[in-house]
């Protein structure tokens, strides 16, 4: 069984009472009522189809670090996670990019990071790496390196179907 998730706090944001626990395991505060959910962490990754291929980035930071997976990055507050994309796309590997259709939302049940991954549409810019990445490349749909994360196999399989029921190749 998953252990239910901790607040941030161990009071209230609103009044600052400390909180207690529901019987669901839920922090409530007892003065105002409030609940405390401690909210998972949004991130948003983009496959991008460019050259024959899909671009790429190898990992310079933790998590999976040397590994490769796909330019992705935390939503920040009050961003639109589509733009957020294309941020994190333009800063890890260089190309300027519109992100254009939902692949799919990935989570796992303990996990604190929930992941919206968007199919994005190469506009300009120049393929290199970026700060937090050791190279930007394109490699083919068919030959995709050992890559980083649990979910990227499968955003693979649903962006080529997504892709087939667009009318598009691969």
């Amino acid at each position: 069984m998953t252990e239910p998730a901790k607040p941030d706090s161990v009071y209230c944001p609103i009044c600052g009472t400390r909180l207690r626990q529901r019987a669901n395991d839920v922090p409530v505060c007892p003065a105002c009522g409030r609940v405390a959910y401690a909210d998972p962490k949004f991130a948003a990754a983009a496959v991008i189809p460019h050259d024959s291929g899909i671009v790429l980035v190898q990992r310079a930071i933790e998590p999976g670090l040397g590994m490769w997976s796909f330019p992705s990055g935390y939503v920040n507050r009050g961003e639109v996670p589509g733009r957020a994309v294309e941020r994190e796309v333009l800063e890890e590997c260089g190309l300027i990019v519109s992100a254009d259709w939902v692949v799919g939302i990935y989570a796992t049940t303990g996990q604190p990071v929930v992941l919206g991954v968007y199919n994005a549409e190469v506009l300009g810019g120049a393929l290199a790496a970026g700060d937090e990445t050791l190279a930007a490349r394109v490699f083919p749909v068919d030959g995709l390196p050992t890559m980083a994360f649990p979910f990227d196999d499968q955003i693979v399989e649903d962006w080529r179907e997504g892709r087939r029921l667009r009318g598009g190749g691969w």
